[in-house]
């Protein structure tokens, strides 16, 4: 018996576990690269580079096979977000590769000014792209210009409103949190007694800004208040992540440091999953018409191709997993500094 298989659904969902990875797996890298220059002496910054220094390049690996199966899956989708928001993702791109290249630059000196300012552009680049990627996050939500034949009719700037630089600094902040609680993990002494105040100011930071951007999108995002109306339940999605935040606190306090921050992989989980459920079938929310949203079925590819892109995906995906896992095996544990560290 042939069972109906719904290939843009599975399509979708690959698409959202390609990008929750990402967002897993590099936030901490940003949150790190935020709280860089927040370091006491050279040594700190050192032991700090070398916690993300076997995953950074890696974790990246995940957005670009999440563009390469959106592209090939859904190429509307894909021609109207890189067009409408192509200024930010050239600053995003630059902000990735000027990352890279102050980790690698910084250690070509012993000069206290030359690593000073590649630490500095290592800082400002990491927020930068933490902060861009809440930016898009924002404008999604909320809705974008999309003309009848699904171009973006706005400008550049127009996506830099209230509501998308809420959604940005929300980003920034629980990287911030993101990233502590790695460096608390991967650290001792008097780093990561340093990186636990961290963790603590950016877990409440973060359910501050958290609190405000629920706020704003149960009231200005007209999708979202329609959908609360319907299915009032909805709203115990934003307090199951404040009770994980809650319980992040907690297994900070009992110095449980694994927990607090499987904890905080789960939020992010909880916010991707719970964002994607709600968005569906739509991938694109037109703030001009509702006839106008593009969605999983008018912007998808052929099923020939859909198929094929499912197929990779399921040879591929598992392989991502394993080898993800093993790297972060091997480099498990306290970091400590040697003469091939950054």
């Amino acid at each position: 018996m042939n069972l109906p298989v719904d290939l843009n659904l599975l399509s979708f969902c690959v698409v959202v576990f390609l990008l929750a990875g990402y967002l897993l797996l590099d936030g901490f890298d940003f949150g790190v690269g935020a709280l860089h220059c927040f370091a006491k002496g050279e040594e700190e910054r050192r032991r700090m580079l070398g916690t993300i220094a076997p995953f950074w390049d890696g974790n990246e690996v995940w957005l670009v096979t999440a563009g390469g199966v959106l592209f090939a899956a859904f190429p509307k989708v894909y021609a109207s977000v890189f067009s409408g928001f192509y200024l930010g993702f050239i600053l995003f791109l630059f902000a990735l590769i000027f990352r890279a290249v102050s980790i690698e630059f910084r250690g070509k000196l012993s000069a206290g000014w030359w690593r000073g300012i590649w630490d500095a552009g290592f800082c400002a680049s990491s927020i930068l792209a933490g902060f861009l990627i809440g930016i898009v996050f924002g404008n999604l939500v909320r809705g974008i210009p999309l003309s009848a034949d699904g171009e973006f009719t706005g400008s550049f700037l127009s996506l830099f409103h209230p509501y998308s630089v809420l959604s940005g600094v929300m980003a920034v902040s629980f990287f911030v949190m993101h990233g502590a609680l790695y460096l608390v993990l991967r650290t001792e002494g008097e780093l990561q007694e340093r990186a636990r105040r961290w963790a603590a100011c950016g877990t409440a930071f973060f359910s501050v800004v958290f609190s405000l951007l629920v706020f704003g999108t149960v009231f200005q995002v007209f999708w979202i208040s329609t959908l609360v109306k319907q299915q009032p339940l909805i709203l115990l999605t934003p307090a199951v992540v404040f009770a994980v935040i809650s319980g992040i606190f907690i297994e900070m306090k009992k110095r449980r440091d694994l927990r607090a921050f499987f904890l905080s992989c789960f939020s992010m989980l909880l916010i991707a999953g719970s964002f994607s459920a709600a968005f569906f079938p739509n991938l694109v929310i037109s703030s001009l018409h509702s006839g106008q949203h593009l969605t999983v079925y008018n912007a998808a590819s052929s099923s020939k191709t859909l198929s094929i892109v499912l197929l990779i995906a399921l040879i591929g995906s598992p392989a991502v997993l394993v080898y993800t896992g093993y790297v972060y095996w091997v480099f498990r544990g306290k970091v400590k500094l040697d003469s091939n560290h950054y």
